[in-house]
C-alpha cells in the first residue's frame, strides 16, 4: 500500500495524479512505447553484460537518471535511503548531523546540526564535501551523501571537505552518533525578552514550540516583553507543521497559498483567531540557511507586520515537495508546486529580503542558495534575478559598533530592548498587502 510523507506541502496529490492520468488516457500507447526501449535495453544488459548485473540497482539507477532531469528538489530514494528520511523527519537517527544540497555536481554544507559530530568538527554552510570513507563524491546527489553519512552509533566515518578560503582540503572522522533533532530550544534574556530558536520543522514542532513559551513565560513572571524567533540555519521539513507555528503568533488573514501546474490546485492556509500568542513585540532571525518552510513562517510574519525580520537573504526555495512511498520501500519525492507568501510574493530564487539586514560573517556570502542549483525552477519574472535586486535597502547593512558572538542576535535584542525607538528608524520597506 502506498503511503504519502508530506515535506513542506500541503496540496492534495490526488488532484495532481489524476491530471496526469488522464493525460495519459487521451494518448494510452506514448508512454509505454518508450518503455519498450527501457525494457529492450534492460533485457541487452542483464543478457550481454561482461558481469553478472543487480536488477534493482539498474532499475533505481534508471529512476534516479529520469528524476535527475526534474529540478533539484525532486529526488528518488532507495528502501535505505527512504527509512533514513523518515527517521530524520520524526527526529532521530544515527549519523553526524549535517544538511546537504546539491550544487552542481558537488554536495555542499547547508548547515550543520547544533550539538552534532558535525557541529563540534567545525563544519559550517558552504563546505564542499570532496569524500566520504575514501569514495570520491563529485557527481554525487545530497540523497546519497546522506545515505553514506547515516549509520550505527559509535562507528566512523572520514569526511574530506573544501572551504572557501582552505589552500587544500581537510579530513575529519567522525564518530556517528544519535542525532536527536529536539526542534525547538529557548531562553531568556533580560527576564523578560523570549528567544526560540527553532532549527527544523517535524513533527510535533508546534507542540515544543508552545511548550517553550509556555516555560519561558513562566519564567518571566507570567508576561513576556518579546519574542525573537531565530529561524537560522533552518532547512525547512514538515508544512503543516510551519503553518501551524506561524498561526500560533497571527490570529488573522493568510499564511501561505500553494499553486500547481498552470496556477491550478490552489491550496489557500489561513490563520485561526485562537489559541493564539498575545501581541508582543517580535523580531525572526533569518539567513542563507533559513530555506522553505521556515521561509514560509518568516515571509507570512513579515507580509502580515506581526514581526520584523532581520538578517541576510534568505535561500529561496519557493516550492513545495510531496513524498510517496512505493511498494518496495522506495521513496519518491516530487515537486508538485510553488508557494506564495501573504501578499502573493514568489520567494523562489529571490529568498525573503530582510527588513533590517545584518551581517553575522563573511561566510554568510558564501552559504549555497536556491538560485546556484543548476536546474532550479526560475522566479516568476522569467528569469534570474538581477544581482543588484538581491541587495539589501538603504541603509547600508548594519555591522553593531560592538559586535558580540552573535551581532544579528545582538541587533534584535536591542530592538525589542527600544521596541517604539527601533520601528521608527526602521528603513522604509516596500509595501506588502496581506490577503485577509
Amino acid at each position: 500500500m502506498k503511503k504519502l510523507l508530506v515535506l513542506c506541502a500541503c496540496a492534495t496529490l490526488g488532484g495532481f495524479l489524476a491530471v496526469r492520468v488522464a493525460q495519459a488516457a487521451r494518448d494510452p500507447a506514448g508512454p509505454y512505447r518508450k518503455l519498450d526501449v527501457f525494457s529492450h535495453v534492460l533485457s541487452l544488459i542483464e543478457n550481454n553484460y561482461v558481469e553478472p548485473v543487480d536488477e534493482a540497482k539498474l532499475v533505481y539507477g534508471a529512476i534516479d537518471g529520469m528524476i535527475h532531469t526534474l529540478d533539484p528538489h525532486s529526488s528518488f530514494m532507495d528502501p535505505r535511503s527512504y527509512a533514513a528520511l523518515k527517521e530524520e523527519t520524526e527526529g532521530e537517527y544515527g549519523g553526524v548531523g549535517l544538511e546537504l544540497a546539491t550544487r552542481g555536481e558537488d554536495v555542499v554544507v547547508v548547515a550543520p546540526i547544533d550539538d552534532t559530530p558535525a557541529s563540534r568538527a567545525g563544519f559550517q554552510p558552504g563546505d564542499r564535501l570532496i569524500e566520504i570513507d575514501g569514495r570520491a563524491m563529485h557527481g554525487w546527489r545530497e540523497t546519497e551523501a546522506v545515505r553514506a553519512l547515516m549509520g550505527p552509533p559509535g562507528t566512523e566515518v572520514t569526511v574530506k571537505a573544501q572551504r572557501t578560503g582552505w589552500a587544500e582540503p581537510r579530513s575529519f572522522t567522525l564518530v556517528r552518533d544519535v542525532v536527536r533533532l529536539v526542534s525547538v530550544e529557548g531562553k531568556l534574556f533580560d527576564r523578560k525578552l523570549a528567544y526560540v530558536k527553532i532549527k527544523t520543522f517535524q513533527d510535533r514542532t508546534d507542540a515544543y514550540l508552545r511548550k517553550t513559551i509556555e516555560s519561558l513565560r513562566a519564567e518571566a513572571g507570567g508576561h513576556l516583553g518579546g519574542v525573537i524567533l531565530d529561524l537560522r540555519h533552518n532547512p525547512g521539513g514538515l508544512l503543516d507543521q510551519a503553518v501551524k507555528v506561524a498561526d500560533r503568533f497571527m490570529d488573522g488573514g493568510v499564511i501561505v497559498t500553494t499553486k500547481g501546474r498552470g496556477g491550478k490546485h490552489v491550496e489557500v492556509e489561513k490563520a485561526r483567531p485562537k489559541n493564539n500568542e498575545p501581541r508582543f513585540p517580535m523580531t525572526v532571525l533569518v539567513d542563507g540557511g533559513t530555506a522553505s518552510a521556515s521561509e514560509i513562517v518568516a515571509g507570512a510574519l513579515q507580509d502580515s507586520g506581526r514581526a520584523v525580520v532581520i538578517g541576510t537573504r534568505t535561500f529561496g526555495k519557493g516550492s513545495v515537495q510531496t513524498v510517496i512511498e512505493l511498494e518496495d520501500g522506495s521513496g519518491l519525492k516530487l515537486t508538485i508546486a510553488r508557494y506564495y507568501t501573504p501578499s502573493g510574493r514568489s520567494i523562489q530564487e529571490r529568498g525573503i529580503t530582510p527588513d533590517l539586514w545584518v551581517k553575522a560573517s563573511a561566510a554568510d556570502d558564501d552559504a549555497p542558495r536556491e538560485q546556484n542549483l543548476p536546474g532550479h525552477f526560475k522566479g516568476e519574472d522569467g528569469g534570474l534575478v538581477a544581482a543588484a535586486s538581491l541587495q539589501p535597502p538603504a541603509p547600508q547593512p548594519l555591522v553593531p559598533d560592538d559586535p558580540q558572538d552573535d551581532p544579528q542576535l545582538k541587533v534584535a535584542l536591542d530592538a525589542l530592548r527600544t521596541w517604539t525607538v527601533f520601528k521608527r528608524t526602521l528603513p522604509q520597506a516596500p509595501v506588502r498587502t496581506a490577503q485577509p
